[in-house]
C-alpha cells in the first residue's frame, strides 16, 4: 500500500504535467482505498493547480477529466448515496459531466486505448445507475466494438440489459433482453475476457448470469426468436430508411437497443393500461397525447433522414433568388428538413415534461412547464418531495435525462454543450441560425453560425434523446400504474383498437 501521508504532502507544482497527473491518479486511488476524504480534497486542489498547465490539444486534458471523475466517485462513496434511491446526487452528476468532458475532448482518441475504454465504460455504468440503460447500452456497445473482449463492458452490459428487461411490461421483449444479457455475461466470464483491474467484478457477473438462467429458459428463447428474419419494407427507399433507423437505434422499440436487428423495425412501444377516475366515456387524454408525441417523433425521424440523404436541389428550391454571402451558406429543402427535425426533437422533450406534470398531477401551470423544471418546486432548485427517493427507475431516468438540457434557472447539467444546444434552439426559433457547407462562419448579434455537418450531428443526438424520453416515459407510467401511486380508481375497463395504417392521412 502507498504511503498516504507522503502522497498528500508531495508538491507536484514544479513537476512535468504528465508526472503530476500520474501522482494525482495514485492519490485518488489511495484516497478511496484508505477511505480518506482529506486525500480526495488534496487531489482536487492538485487538479486545479495542474489544469492551467495542460496544453489545450493534449490528451492529458482528457486524462485530467477522467481523474476528476474518479475523485467525484470518491465523494459519492463518502456521502453514502452510491447505493441509495436518492434522485439528486451532485457527486454522481459531476462524475458523469467529467466523463463526458473527457469523451468529447479533442485529444480523446490520443489516449491510451485501455484508458479510453475505461472512460467509456465508466460513463455507461453511471448512466445505467441513474436509470438510463438505453444510453448506457449504446456506450457499452461502442466499447465492445473497439475491443470485443473488454470484460467490464461485457459484464456491465449484461447487468444493464437485465435492469432494462425488468422495466419492460412486454414479457416477450423482456425475455429477449434477458437472453442477450446472459450472452453478454457469459462472454465477460470467458477465458478470453480482458480485465484491466484483474476482474474484480467477475463474481457479480457470474451470480447475475446464474440468476437469469434460473428464471428463464435461455436456449428456448434463442431458438424461438428469430431476430433477423423480418422484412424491412416494400421499396428500396423504405428499406434504406428502415435500415438507417435500425443502425442509429431510432425505433420506438426496446429491441432496437440490441442493435440493427430486423425484429426491432417497428415502433411498437405504447403506453400501458391506465386507470382513470373521470366519468368521461372517452379514453384518457394521455393515450392520445402519447400517440401524438409518437407521431411527431417518427415524423421528425423521417424528416431528418430525408435531410441527410445525398442529392441535388429539390424542385421547390428552383428559381428562389438568394444572394451569395461569400461564407459558403447552406440553403435548400434538405437543410430545412434537418432544422425542422431539430426543432421537433427539442419540443418533444418539453412535451414529455407537460405529460409528467399532468399525469402525476404536479400542479405546475402548463405554460410554465419545461422538461428541465418539471421535477422541481416552483422556480427553485429544490427537488419536489415526492421525487426525493421515489422508487421508479425509468422516471428517475427521465429526471437525469432532463439534466442533459440547459435552463438558466437551474444549475448543473450533464452535457458539456447543453447551453450551446439551448442557444441553437433559441436562434432557430427566434433569431438567425446560419449553416455553412464549409467552416462555421462568424457568430454574433442575432446570428449563430454552424457548419452543416456539425448541426446534423447535433440534430441526430437530440432525436435520440427524444426517443429515449418517450421510451422511459412509457415505462415510468407502467411503474406508476403497477404501484397504484396515483389517486385514480378504475370505473370500467375500456379496450382500445389500434388505428390502422391505411386510415392515416
Amino acid at each position: 500500500m502507498p504511503d498516504l501521508d507522503a502522497l498528500i504532502a508531495r508538491d507536484s507544482s514544479g513537476e512535468p504535467v504528465e508526472t503530476a497527473l500520474d501522482h494525482i491518479g495514485v492519490l485518488i486511488d489511495a484516497a478511496m482505498d484508505f477511505s480518506a476524504p482529506h486525500a480526495t480534497t488534496r487531489a482536487f486542489s492538485l487538479l486545479d493547480e495542474v489544469d492551467p498547465r495542460i496544453p489545450p490539444a493534449s490528451p492529458l486534458g482528457a486524462l485530467a477529466h477522467y481523474f476528476r471523475a474518479n475523485a467525484w466517485n470518491n465523494r459519492l462513496i463518502e456521502s453514502g448515496s452510491d447505493r441509495a434511491w436518492a434522485w439528486e446526487q451532485s457527486e454522481r452528476q459531476n462524475q458523469i459531466l467529467e466523463l463526458r468532458r473527457a469523451l468529447v475532448h479533442p485529444a480523446f482518441n490520443q489516449l491510451d486505448a485501455v484508458r479510453a475504454l475505461q472512460i467509456m465504460t465508466n460513463l455507461a455504468n453511471m448512466l445505467s445507475c441513474v436509470g438510463r440503460p438505453i444510453e448506457a447500452i449504446d456506450m457499452w456497445d461502442r466499447v465492445i466494438a473497439l475491443m470485443a473482449t473488454f470484460g467490464n463492458a461485457l459484464g456491465n452490459r449484461g447487468l444493464g440489459l437485465r435492469t432494462y428487461a425488468r422495466m419492460l411490461y412486454d414479457s416477450g421483449h423482456a425475455g429477449v433482453l434477458l437472453a442477450e444479457a446472459h450472452a453478454s455475461l457469459s462472454r465477460s466470464l470467458s477465458r478470453k475476457a480482458f480485465y484491466e483491474d484483474g476482474g474484480i467484478a467477475r463474481p457479480i457477473f457470474k451470480d447475475a448470469r446464474r440468476v437469469i438462467a434460473k428464471h428463464i429458459d435461455v436456449k428456448a428463447i434463442r431458438a424461438a426468436v428469430r431476430v433477423d428474419k423480418y422484412p424491412l419494407g416494400r421499396s428500396k427507399r423504405e428499406r434504406r430508411y428502415r435500415t438507417w433507423c435500425l443502425n442509429e437505434r431510432l425505433f420506438l422499440n426496446p429491441l432496437n437497443d440490441l442493435g440493427a436487428r430486423s425484429i426491432a423495425a417497428r415502433d411498437i412501444l405504447t403506453l400501458p393500461s391506465i386507470v382513470d377516475a373521470s366519468d368521461d366515456i372517452m379514453p384518457p387524454a394521455f393515450i392520445g397525447f402519447y400517440n401524438q408525441m409518437k407521431q411527431e417523433f417518427v415524423s421528425a425521424r423521417y424528416t431528418l433522414f430525408e435531410g441527410l440523404e445525398p442529392g441535388g436541389a429539390h424542385f421547390s428550391d428552383r428559381d428562389v433568388l438568394l444572394y451569395n454571402t461569400l461564407d459558403y451558406p447552406a440553403y435548400g429543402l434538405a437543410v430545412e428538413r434537418v432544422r425542422t427535425a431539430f426543432r421537433l426533437s427539442y419540443s418533444l422533450l418539453d412535451k414529455v415534461g407537460v405529460f409528467i406534470n399532468a399525469y402525476l398531477q404536479i400542479g405546475r401551470p402548463a405554460h410554465k412547464v419545461q422538461f428541465r423544471n418539471v421535477f422541481y418546486a416552483g422556480q427553485t432548485q429544490t427537488l419536489l418531495d415526492r421525487f426525493v427517493a421515489h422508487p421508479n427507475l425509468p422516471l428517475r431516468g427521465l429526471f437525469w435525462l432532463s439534466k442533459d438540457l440547459y435552463d438558466p434557472e437551474l444549475k448543473g447539467v450533464l452535457e458539456p454543450d447543453a447551453e450551446a444546444l439551448a442557444d441553437i434552439r433559441n436562434h432557430l426559433e427566434h433569431k438567425y441560425l446560419q449553416l455553412h457547407t464549409m467552416g462555421a462562419g462568424r457568430s454574433g448579434g442575432i446570428r449563430h453560425s454552424l457548419e452543416r455537418g456539425d448541426f446534423e450531428h447535433k440534430a441526430l443526438r437530440l432525436l435520440k434523446k427524444a426517443r429515449a424520453a418517450l421510451i422511459y416515459l412509457s415505462l415510468a407510467v407502467r411503474v406508476e400504474e403497477s404501484q397504484g401511486s396515483s389517486d385514480r380508481t378504475m370505473l370500467m375497463p375500456l379496450a382500445l383498437d389500434t388505428w390502422e395504417d391505411n386510415w392515416k392521412i
